[in-house]
């Protein structure tokens, strides 16, 4: 094996061993145990076992004084749910144009989990944490109950009455909406426009103008295809258009095995380190004002090599440009180039470019368009116009809210008062909804009917999965009653396919059935969709010509970088705990808003963090100035600070309001089109003001055990499949040999099934879907951002984000190169079910177990909290409950789903709520196993594999997780796996990148990890 030369940190405290962090990591709970009266000097053990102590006789008295609660059967049974039985429904999940295809599992008429639909040609199974989160917001209080006319609650026929009334008399009507993607709610809508002769306005808060002005359309992107990725700035694994469906692709192009041993290469220019930019082979931190110059320095060096006209552009000296064209034109046709920026002149060349290569028609398809994003930046900024000038009568907010994510909010919050009506859709009395005379609150999107469009030829349907919560009504069946139509929109939606999409199906006998079957589906996919006659061509100089007056190859000013966090997003759904609590996965920060600096403005102003402690910094653009914590970011590039929206939320209720600052407020509209580069007029400097933010990974280190991750490039890979893998041994009786082969356990028989779980580690992209899926699924409760500092997160599943630089740094100046641009690694870490367990041989009242099936279970109410299992856990995945987080007003603001009646309707009921002074940690999901073994035994059948899947692995949109029987030879993750037929404890596995993280220690996990291979050459490893 090829000696490992790389150092592997999680922050910049372990890199540098900062004295406090090493001081920390050398105890097992370094914050101060939470009794009262402690000593100068803190708690000690005995003070802990006294509260304990304490606990555990105060909830036996309560047990014994509980009140009797007698269960009240159904009188008449709905035909549909059958108690403990889940039911599930296809529907789709859409919000200001983020899409995807799902399924909503019920529980006794309640959504409680979403998963993706399989079905879907675009989203192919694959969610998001947002997507997975959503359902949380069915259940938010700051639900708006009923109408409101004038600040006072109404009813619909009233509501009904004022808005025909005030707009029949009030003219020049707009309607304001992000992008719709619902032909049915668009031909609804355009039957209220024509009512009252009123313009649609579309706007996205964050735009894709840019790339519809350049090539008349959005184009379908296929990363699948490309063998070849470059992409300048676009975080389409994260958060850029379809994020879920362009993970789906990416990850194929990322699995590799000894008999297809061949990976796209993926190059990434950009200036916040995102997403996308750390999965990347080769990254490049480059600043916003040399965005457009590298576009162009890319399409020059292409046209030189096809024979094509160079353009004029300022010479621009940027790292692996000229490698990315070599690859792109050795890959012509199998390639793809991207960019973020929302300029249209940087599309008109990114399109030449993708034209250059024969890309187009191939991996970017301008055919079949893409309507993820229809917003028009120059129609809504002369809408502000004209609502300012007092020359709109009447405006409708469509499910919107352009106080807040409109760069122009502020003029917008005072035009509303200058029109003669103003009305909102709005769930909620949000920053745009409490300024309007009436609110007609839609349903959430589980409680509604709908349709989708999201590409020319795919469809896909919504349906109710539970009854209305409150007096709130569909705001498509508003704008219809408005319009004069009675018509109900299940009707008018059954109404709509039936004269559309039905016809030509005369393989299907009627429409009824038709319609069960798409509904069934929750997709439907046309034939008949025809192909838009969209090129995407522009004139190229024109475009060189306008990028060569707004970018600079050499701009000395401090630039800004707006841009979105994956699970926060733009902000709409960030009321929601489980999104805030949710770790970003590049800074591991939660609960929270700053600014991303480089080491060099670390270093030039002498500053460095230390465990989240970190100093304000104040930033000013323009005429605005806001103090935010600085968190010094590895891989922002020289010059630039990076800042996210989705804070600074005033309206959107108590978990979101007061985090952060708006940073909508700071996007540049002076060229025409929303940009979220700001390369003039921007300082910032330091304020001396100390601040703590809440990061989870700093909290852990292991201690100079390198082989936690395991790597190698794609060329020693196909020279040898086990590159890159450390294999210990241990000398036993004069030889040396694995540590499996010395065991002081006898070792575990299964008779029946064995559970084990694969990880790739090349195809994990680090989204952190399965951080949210496994929180909703099994009712991990959300401790807030105190507890987060006091390091007591109580996530089962996390994704630990490595950064990785050459071994040998000698002296700080070496440690700031390395800090430069790292490369990163995600690893998915929970509990790894150990065969050999450290944790079952230490818990002195046998709570921790191993099953017969492989498991190591908990068993909750027999645990005392002596937290021994947590101590003896070398992966340090174990949870302590400090505090009864149910039922808990200190607890109410942040943990949402276990302190309210409504909330509570969320948690699963196949697993317990715990209570304080217990451990937890992940069960596999055992209550899914069980299901799944319950509902095989009552068919009298065998398991089918992939029938039981753990929540992680369900969410997973790039399929990094394998879940399955070890025991089954024909299961996916014994093939991945390649495991031998065996019942025996420690399987012979035979995949050569699959290995055991801390193997040496012997302690036989059910986990397996596959090495992580990179695409670049073998001498820039």
């Amino acid at each position: 094996m090829k000696e490992n030369n790389k150092t592997y940190w999680n922050g910049f405290e372990q890199l540098t061993n900062d004295p406090e962090f090493v001081k920390k990591a050398e105890r097992e709970f370094p914050e101060e145990l939470p009794t009262n009266g402690a000593s100068e000097g803190g708690s000690s053990r005995r003070d802990f076992l006294k509260v304990m102590g304490f606990s555990l006789a105060a909830a036996s008295l309560a047990a014994c004084e509980a009140p009797v609660r007698k269960a009240i059967p159904y009188v008449n049974k709905p035909v549909d749910i059958n108690p403990s039985v889940p039911n599930y429904y296809a529907s789709t999940f859409a919000s200001g144009g983020d899409y995807a295809s799902i399924v909503v599992k019920t529980r006794e008429g309640r959504p409680i989990k979403i998963e993706g639909n399989k079905l879907s040609a675009i989203t192919q199974g694959g969610v998001s944490a947002v997507v997975e989160a959503s359902v949380l917001s069915l259940y938010d209080k700051q639900r708006l109950t009923g109408p409101m006319v004038d600040g006072q609650q109404s009813d619909w026929p009233t509501v009904d009455s004022e808005v025909v009334f005030r707009l029949r008399n009030a003219g020049n009507v707009r309607v304001v909406t992000n992008t719709l993607i619902s032909p049915s709610t668009e031909s609804a809508l355009q039957e209220f426009a024509g009512s009252f002769g009123a313009e649609v306005v579309t706007y996205d808060p964050v735009s894709n103008y840019g790339i519809i002005k350049a090539g008349g359309a959005l184009p379908s992107y296929r990363f699948d295809k490309a063998d070849v990725i470059v992409s300048f700035g676009a975080d389409f694994l994260g958060t850029w258009i379809s994020p879920i469906e362009f993970a789906k692709q990416y990850s194929k192009g990322r699995k590799i095995s000894k008999e297809n041993p061949n990976m796209s290469r993926h190059f990434h220019f950009e200036s916040n380190m995102s997403l996308t930019g750390a999965n990347a082979d080769y990254r490049t931190p480059i600043k916003a004002s040399q965005n457009g110059l590298a576009v162009l320095a890319l399409y020059n060096l292409l046209a030189r090599r096809g024979g094509a006209a160079a353009v004029n552009a300022a010479a621009v000296e940027i790292p692996h440009l000229e490698k990315a064209a070599e690859e792109l034109w050795a890959n012509r046709g199998r390639s793809i180039v991207v960019a973020g920026s929302n300029d249209p002149n940087v599309q008109v060349v990114i399109n030449a470019i993708n034209d250059l290569l024969g890309n187009s028609g191939e991996t970017v398809d301008f055919s079949k368009p893409a309507y993820f994003r229809k917003g028009n930046d120059e129609q809504m900024n002369q809408f502000v116009t004209d609502l300012n000038a007092g020359r709109v009568g009447g405006v409708v907010f469509f499910n919107c809210n352009p106080v807040y994510d409109h760069a122009r909010g502020a003029e917008i919050a005072e035009g509303i008062e200058k029109a003669g009506v103003s009305i909102s859709t709005n769930e909620t009395l949000n920053e745009t909804a409490s300024l309007v005379q009436i609110v007609a609150p839609d349903h959430h999107y589980l409680e509604s009917w709908n349709d989708f469009n999201p590409k020319a030829g795919e469809y896909s349907l919504s349906q109710p999965t539970i009854t209305p919560l409150f007096n709130t009504r569909q705001a498509q069946e508003s704008f219809l009653a408005w319009s004069g139509n009675n018509t109900s929109y299940y009707d008018y939606l059954q109404t709509s396919w039936s004269n559309g999409l039905f016809s030509g199906q005369n393989e299907i006998g009627n429409f009824q059935e038709f319609w069960d079957r798409a509904l069934y589906n929750g997709v439907f996919t046309s034939e008949n969709a025809g192909s838009a006659s969209v090129s995407g061509t522009g004139n190229v100089s024109g475009a060189a010509s306008e990028i060569g007056r707004t970018y600079s190859a050499d701009n000395a000013n401090v630039e800004l970088v707006i841009y979105q966090k994956v699970g926060i997003g733009n902000g709409y759904h960030s009321n929601n705990p489980w999104l805030q609590e949710m770790p970003d996965p590049i800074t591991k920060v939660t609960w929270d808003n700053y600014l991303t600096v480089s080491q060099n403005w670390a270093a030039e102003n002498n500053f460095k963090m230390s465990e989240g402690n970190t100093k304000m910094g104040r930033i000013t653009v323009g005429n605005k100035t806001y103090t935010l914590p600085v968190v010094v970011q590895p891989g922002q590039a020289v010059g630039t600070v990076g800042l996210a929206v989705g804070y600074g939320r005033t309206k959107a209720g108590r978990v979101a309001d007061g985090i952060g600052i708006n940073a909508y407020e700071l996007v540049d509209l002076s060229r025409g089109y929303n940009n979220f580069e700001i390369t003039e007029g921007v300082t910032l400097e330091l304020v001396n003001d100390n601040y703590k933010l809440p990061q989870t990974q700093t909290a852990n280190t292991y201690m100079g055990r390198q082989f936690v991750v395991q790597e190698a490039t794609l060329g020693e890979y196909r020279e040898d499949a086990s590159a890159g893998r450390y294999k210990p041994q241990v000398y036993a009786e004069g030889e040396f040999v694995k540590p499996s082969k010395i065991s002081l356990w006898k070792g575990h028989k299964y008779s029946q099934h064995h559970w084990g779980l694969a990880i790739d580690m090349n195809s994990c992209i680090g989204c952190g879907a399965c951080t949210v899926a496994c929180q909703v699924e099994n009712n991990v409760a959300v401790v807030g951002k105190q507890e987060v500092l006091n390091r007591r997160e109580m996530a089962w599943i996390r994704i630990d984000r490595y950064y990785s630089s050459e071994a040998g740094a000698d002296s700080y100046q070496d440690l700031e190169r390395a800090a430069a641009n790292p490369e990163v690694v995600f690893q998915p870490m929970m509990c790894q079910h150990c065969n050999n367990a450290p944790c079952e041989t230490v818990c002195p009242v046998v709570a921790t177990t191993h099953s017969s099936e492989g498991l190591n279970q908990m068993t909750y109410n027999r645990c005392i909290g002596t937290r021994y299992c947590a101590n003896n856990c070398p992966y340090k995945v174990r949870r302590f409950n400090w505090f009864k987080y149910h039922d808990n007003k200190d607890f109410a603001a942040v943990n949402v789903a276990q302190n309210s009646d409504l909330g509570k309707m969320v948690l699963n009921p196949d697993v317990t709520v715990r209570s304080r002074g217990v451990m937890e940690k992940c069960t596999m999901c055992v209550q899914r196993i069980q299901a799944g073994k319950l509902s095989a035994k009552r068919e009298n059948r065998k398991i089918e594999d992939g029938e039981i899947n753990v929540a992680c692995a369900v969410a997973c949109p790039t399929d990094a997780l394998v879940f399955g029987d070890m025991n089954d030879p024909n299961s996916k993750v014994s093939q991945v796996l390649k495991i031998e037929e065996s019942i025996e404890a420690v399987k012979e596995v035979n995949e050569e990148r699959a290995y055991h993280v801390l193997e040496e220690i012997n302690v036989s996990p059910n986990v397996w990890y596959f090495t992580k291979i990179r695409n670049k050459d073998k001498n820039e490893a």
